[in-house]
């Protein structure tokens, strides 16, 4: 009756049941938007269990797809796709002391199967944090070990290799997976730079001309080999031609020309007994 007098109109029990109904319903709405996550495309997700353990590590990554988790927990994305952090003019110092300028590109993944340990003890900025730091301090120590000229010609994949293997070791520590370690340009110095060139240069002649004079002692051995067979050859010829031997042989020739059907004129006696052969001039 008090709420008829003052003009303010009695809620049916209907209208009553329709609030709550709608008010459950948001909540159910605000639960599930809470409980779902959608990991995309080259994506693993960490479980963040606030009324638990906190960081899940014991369990798989939350793998791509859609699901669903307890409201009050969380879920942190990490791109899980080889990624490129490409570090430009770095300056680094050779074994003499002298500063070098390279270019470097590092081929990574987070350890998919280590990946909550990694957001536990690095977390989402690992890379600034592990990644950076490792490259500059390994570069650095490898490139000490070698000459600007080692550098800039023959050592430079060796160096690759150094860096990758050395950082691989640190990194697999660190639950991050190396795949490739590039080093895309070398700058030295200028007079460095020319001075190498000039002696590199040098050496190139060098070895042509080796290459020259062996090639020529190789052709001239061969020569003196074949000489030397030649005259052994003649030596046993001439040792074996007897003068018997040498008039049966021309007796045999003479026989095979008379035969001929040219005309010829056959003289036997001759200075040294042999057959005297004329034709018809």
């Amino acid at each position: 009756m008090a709420q008829q007098e003052y003009g303010i109109p009695e809620l049916s029990k209907a209208g009553k049941f329709g609030i709550g109904g709608i008010v459950i319903i948001l909540i159910l709405l605000i639960a599930v938007w809470k409980s779902s996550v959608n990991i995309g495309y080259g994506e693993a997700g960490v479980l963040f269990k606030t009324l638990g353990e906190g960081v899940v590590t014991d369990e798989p990554a939350i793998d791509e797809g859609f699901h669903i988790i307890a409201p009050w927990n969380k879920v942190e994305k990490y791109n899980t796709k080889q990624q490129e952090l490409f570090q430009k003019d770095m300056t680094v110092l050779s074994s003499n002391g002298l500063e070098i300028n390279l270019d470097i590109s590092v081929l990574y993944q987070p350890d998919l199967k280590n990946l909550g340990k990694l957001h536990q003890t690095k977390g989402t900025s690992y890379v600034e944090t592990v990644i950076t730091p490792q490259i500059r301090a390994v570069t650095r120590s490898v490139v000490g070990r070698y000459t600007p000229e080692q550098l800039y010609s023959t050592k430079r994949d060796a160096i690759q290799n150094e860096i990758f293997e050395e950082m691989k070791i640190e990194l697999d520590l660190q639950f991050v997976q190396l795949n490739a370690v590039l080093v895309r340009n070398v700058t030295l110095p200028i007079k460095i730079k020319n001075y190498i060139e000039k002696k590199l240069g040098q050496e190139q002649e060098t070895l042509e001309y080796e290459f020259r004079l062996e090639k020529a002692k190789k052709e001239a051995e061969r020569q003196k080999i074949d000489a030397e067979g030649k005259a052994a050859a003649n030596k046993i010829l001439s040792a074996s031609l007897t003068d018997k031997i040498l008039k049966e042989k021309g007796i045999e020739a003479t026989l095979k020309l008379s035969e001929s059907p040219n005309s010829k004129v056959v003289i036997i006696g001759g200075a040294d007994g042999m057959p005297i052969i004329l034709g018809d001039n």
